[in-house]
């Protein structure tokens, strides 16, 4: 399932049912090979396009050279661009419904240009060298079990700069963020959202790329290279991820495919006034694909060894953070929403199955009952609830 190279019924199926917990293994930009010849093959979930295809750097932004084709009996637009190699800059030209032409990051995009760029890059999923075999073996990173934890939470944009004001780079980071966190005898780093986000000062908390590690610091390799280090000086790595909610930028998740989908489309149900964003669609199966996999991607490719879950109380409520009339009741007439309850329970069983000793921790602001309390006993399945007491 998932080959880098094939799409096939059961991927498709899986993905439309929300059961599809490795689709970044299926859609994305893949290095692959046809009939020996080398090159990406990308693939799209975009369901209401006209029309779908690969501009970038590689065809002078024409997206009418590369055109991608839609597989059968599926929402799903596929291309392989032979001699294409790592490092090449795309979006996807989708043709909506209208007839509007739009630029848009691959949603699966593994890379992404330097801010204030919004152009997705092509870079392979695996070939890191990692060296922490014997962490993942003995110990993992479950705290607990009568292990005590210390957690030093950091923004790695904040911790230290080069002179003249630069960003520390992740290799830097590695180097004296965790000498300095293991001298003072920490247990793991929580770091902040390291998704693509195009604005410095949300810290990461409003996403645009939910796959591709933030190029402010360097490429995917060297956050490996990063979180190779923590686990070499006995530090776990929890990693602040942000399912709830994504920027409206034009050229992220909004009106993907000039409809909505990765939103809902009743406004009192996507419009996040707080913020300024657009809230998932839990009721959207493929939706769950995405995200589900997402959270498995970064403990697969990047080896985090836990999540801190973000804002997990606007999933939980409707009427969160809105005044009357600002959102739409359940089909009880409650405020609870009952989809996004499911999709957390699914996620925390997912995760626990695959990876029973990763953390998963809720921001949660409220009362909500057995938070914590395992799915098969009715609670929601998180390890530990955030205290936010301590903001």
């Amino acid at each position: 399932m998932g080959k880098p190279d094939i799409i096939s019924d059961d991927d498709r199926y899986l993905f439309h049912e929300g059961r599809h917990f490795r689709s970044y293994r299926m859609l994305g930009a893949h290095p692959a090979s046809r009939e020996g010849v080398s090159g990406v093959r990308f693939a799209v979930w975009a369901p209401h396009a006209r029309e779908v295809r690969v501009a970038g750097d590689f065809n002078a932004w024409q997206g009418s050279r590369h055109p991608m084709r839609r597989l059968e009996r599926s929402q799903i637009w596929e291309l392989f661009v032979p001699s294409l190699e790592a490092g090449a800059c795309y979006k996807y030209e989708i043709i909506t419904p209208a007839g509007e032409r739009r630029l848009k990051a691959d949603p699966y995009a593994f890379w992404a240009e330097v801010r204030p760029g919004t152009a997705s890059r092509v870079f392979p999923l695996d070939g890191y060298p990692w060296r922490d075999e014997r962490w993942r073996e003995e110990k993992g990173c479950r705290g607990g079990s009568g292990r005590p934890m210390s957690i030093y939470e950091v923004h790695l944009g904040s911790w230290r700069r080069n002179p003249g004001g630069a960003y520390y780079s992740y290799r830097q980071l590695a180097d004296e963020l965790v000498e300095y966190a293991a001298g003072l005898s920490f247990t793991h780093l929580e770091v902040l959202p390291l998704a693509e986000h195009p604005l410095d000062g949300s810290w990461g908390y409003q996403t645009t790329g939910f796959y591709a590690p933030t190029s402010r610091y360097g490429n995917p390799d060297d956050l490996k290279y990063f979180v190779d280090k923590c686990h070499a000086r006995g530090l776990g790595v929890i990693l602040d991820w942000v399912p709830g909610h994504f920027c409206k930028d034009d050229h992220g998740l909004r009106l993907f495919d000039g409809c909505p989908l990765y939103e809902s489309g009743f406004a009192a149900l996507a419009e996040n006034p707080g913020w300024g964003t657009l809230n998932f669609d839990f009721c959207r199966p493929e939706v769950w694909s995405f995200l589900i996999a997402n959270a498995l991607y970064w403990l697969d490719i990047f080896h985090i060894d836990g999540l801190r879950v973000d804002a997990v109380a606007n999933m939980l409520y409707r009427d969160y953070g809105k005044q009357a009339g600002e959102w739409l009741p359940n089909r009880h007439g409650g405020k609870e929403d009952p989809e996004a309850v499911d999709f957390l329970r699914k996620l925390n069983e997912v995760v626990h199955n695959c990876y029973p000793r990763a953390l998963i921790i809720a921001e949660e602001s409220t009362t909500w009952p057995q938070l914590t309390g395992p799915v098969y006993r009715g609670g929601v399945g998180f390890d530990y609830k955030w205290n936010m007491g301590w903001m």
